[in-house]
C-alpha cells in the first residue's frame, strides 16, 4: 500500500528520512529536477518508482548554474502542481528546499570537468557546468542514493554527471532515460511553458532537421549537415540557431567524419526568449 508522499525542505528532515528506510534495507532512487515539472520529469519518476524501495524527487531551481539572472528569474516554478505530480506518480518523498538551505555558505568549490564542459553548453554558458556539478554533488553526498535518473535531453549535462560520480567515487548508478517529445516532436522541456504561440508553433523544426539530417550525414558528410540544419531551422525565421555540432557521443568533440552509432547531433536554439536544447542519435 502506497503510503503518502512527505514533502520536506531541510536537509536534517531528508537525512532522517533516508535513515530511516535504510533501516528497513530498501534501495534508494532520486531524481533531481528543477521544477516546473512535465512528462519528461514523469517518465523519470516512474521508472525510478519501479526500480527502487523508495524514491526521492528534489524540487530546487539551482542559482549556481545560471550565468544569466534574467533566466534564473524567468524559470518557471509551480511547488504545489509539482507535489501533486510527485505523489501521483508514487514517489515518496518532495524534496523542496530554499537556496539558504542548500547553500548556508556560498559554495566555492570548482570542479576538473574538462574537455566535457569546454564545448556547446559550456563554451556558451561559462560556469554552468559547474553550477550543475555543486547541486548535484550537494545532492547525491545528502542522499547517497543507490541509482539516480537524469533525461538524455541534457545529454551534456548526463556525461558530466556519470564524470562527476567517478571523481568523487560515489557509489551510485547514473541511469539515463531517453528524451520524451511531445506529439509534434518538440522535446520536453519546463521552458517550453514560456514559449510565444508563433515560437511553439514553429518549435518542431529543430527536431525534424536533426532527423533530416542523417540522410545527408551519410551523402555528404558532418559539413554539409551542420549547414543544412542550420538553414532548416532557421528557415521559417523564428527561430535563431546558436551552435549545430556533430560529436562523439562518448566524449562530446566535435567529429569531422560521420561514424554511424558514434556520431550525434546537438542544437541550440533561440526561440524568441526561450533557449531550447535538442540533439539526436545517427
Amino acid at each position: 500500500m502506497q503510503m503518502s508522499m512527505q514533502q520536506i525542505d531541510t536537509t536534517q528532515s531528508l537525512r532522517q528520512i533516508i535513515a530511516a528506510h535504510r533501516e528497513l534495507k530498501r534501495t534508494v532512487g532520486l531524481v533531481p529536477t528543477m521544477g516546473a515539472l512535465h512528462a519528461g520529469h514523469a517518465a523519470l519518476i516512474r521508472r525510478a518508482v519501479a526500480e527502487n524501495g523508495v524514491v526521492i524527487v528534489s524540487d530546487f531551481v539551482n542559482p549556481t548554474q545560471f550565468n544569466n539572472p534574467m533566466d534564473l528569474r524567468a524559470y518557471p516554478r509551480q511547488l504545489s502542481q509539482d507535489a501533486q505530480l510527485v505523489k501521483a506518480l508514487g514517489a515518496d518523498i518532495l524534496f523542496a528546499p530554499s537556496v539558504e538551505e542548500m547553500y548556508p555558505e556560498p559554495d566555492e568549490r570548482v570542479f576538473d570537468l574538462s574537455p566535457l564542459d569546454s564545448v556547446m553548453e559550456g563554451a556558451k554558458r561559462p560556469g554552468h557546468f559547474n553550477g550543475v556539478a555543486q547541486i548535484v554533488s550537494r545532492l547525491l553526498t545528502l542522499v547517497m542514493p543507490d541509482r539516480a535518473y537524469f533525461g538524455e535531453k541534457d545529454y551534456q549535462q548526463l556525461l558530466i554527471v556519470q564524470r562527476l560520480v567517478k571523481q568523487l567515487e560515489l557509489p551510485v548508478e547514473i541511469v539515463p532515460c531517453p528524451i520524451v517529445r511531445e506529439e509534434d516532436g518538440l522535446a520536453m522541456s519546463s521552458r517550453n511553458q514560456l514559449l510565444s504561440a508563433e515560437c511553439r508553433r514553429e518549435a518542431p523544426r529543430i527536431q525534424q532537421a536533426l532527423r533530416g539530417a542523417a540522410d545527408i550525414l551519410s551523402a555528404q558528410g558532418i559539413e554539409a549537415a551542420r549547414q543544412w540544419v542550420t538553414e532548416e531551422i532557421n528557415r521559417g525565421g523564428v527561430l535563431q540557431t546558436e551552435y549545430v555540432s556533430f560529436a562523439s557521443a562518448d566524449d562530446l568533440m566535435p567529429m569531422s567524419n560521420y561514424v554511424p552509432g558514434v556520431t550525434m547531433g546537438f542544437v541550440a536554439v533561440q526561440a524568441g526568449n526561450v533557449r531550447l536544447i535538442d540533439n539526436c542519435k545517427y
